[in-house]
């Protein structure tokens, strides 16, 4: 699939382009979306088209959005399969209902009793096919409703763990309570839950509070433009 060049006609766009944007933090992936289906409508005099995009980034991460257009769309899934590497914070001592910084923290923990080695040594346990619970805050549908409606409701609703891959897990650097990671993993995994879950396996508690997500199989975030950028070049 080629990516969207200012050159191309809008045959070409109906036939399908993709577009490689860095998401900055605030923006969700549906603003992302509607921002550039309104700048191509706009450009080639369009009424409507097609837009969207391959794998959905919460507001407050940023990075690498795949954006399709036309009858790229179809191709959406293929895009969704693909590993994705992210890099981020986790932050130890506190856990929030949402896994990172969009809910406050609702518990406190000590993280004294934790060293560099054990760190590393605990990291080895979530590489491979993992189970993995979804956080509550997220966009996932249980019984016709997004999880997120029953967490923002106050209503108790089981959520079902699922097999998830990670492919590596790398510790880039440890400042505690802060500790910086690589993670490439595949198909529906939640880097806020592998937060959550680290927090557990450390006999702490830790959230997500910073987080980048720099490939998508082979596209690269050095390769996105910013969403001014693309305003510019439309």
């Amino acid at each position: 699939m080629e990516l969207f060049k200012i050159s191309d006609s809008v045959d070409e766009v109906f036939e399908g382009r993709l577009i490689l944007i860095n998401k900055p933090i605030g923006w969700t992936s549906f603003q992302v979306v509607n921002k550039v289906r309104h700048k191509l409508t706009k450009f080639f005099k369009i009424k409507k088209l097609k837009v969207g995009h391959a794998g959905t980034l919460d507001p407050l991460a940023n990075g690498l959005l795949i954006i399709a257009t036309g009858k790229a769309t179809k191709e959406i899934y293929k895009f969704q399969k693909m590993n994705k590497v992210y890099t981020g914070i986790f932050t130890f001592g506190s856990t929030t209902p949402s896994y990172d910084l969009e809910t406050i923290p609702d518990k406190t923990f000590t993280y004294n009793h934790l060293s560099e080695k054990l760190i590393f040594e605990k990291s080895k346990d979530f590489i491979g096919v993992i189970d993995q619970k979804p956080p509550i805050f997220s966009a996932l549908k249980k019984k016709g409703r997004r999880l997120y409606e029953y967490a923002r409701a106050k209503q108790p609703i089981k959520i079902d763990s699922r097999k998830v891959e990670i492919k590596k897990f790398t510790i880039n650097s440890i400042d505690l309570p802060s500790v910086s990671f690589e993670v490439e993993c595949g198909k529906g995994t939640y880097i806020r839950s592998l937060a959550n879950d680290f927090g557990v396996a450390l006999k702490s508690g830790a959230h997500l509070s910073e987080l980048e997500r720099i490939s998508i199989g082979n596209y690269k975030i050095e390769n996105a433009l910013e969403i001014g950028d693309f305003e510019k070049l439309i």
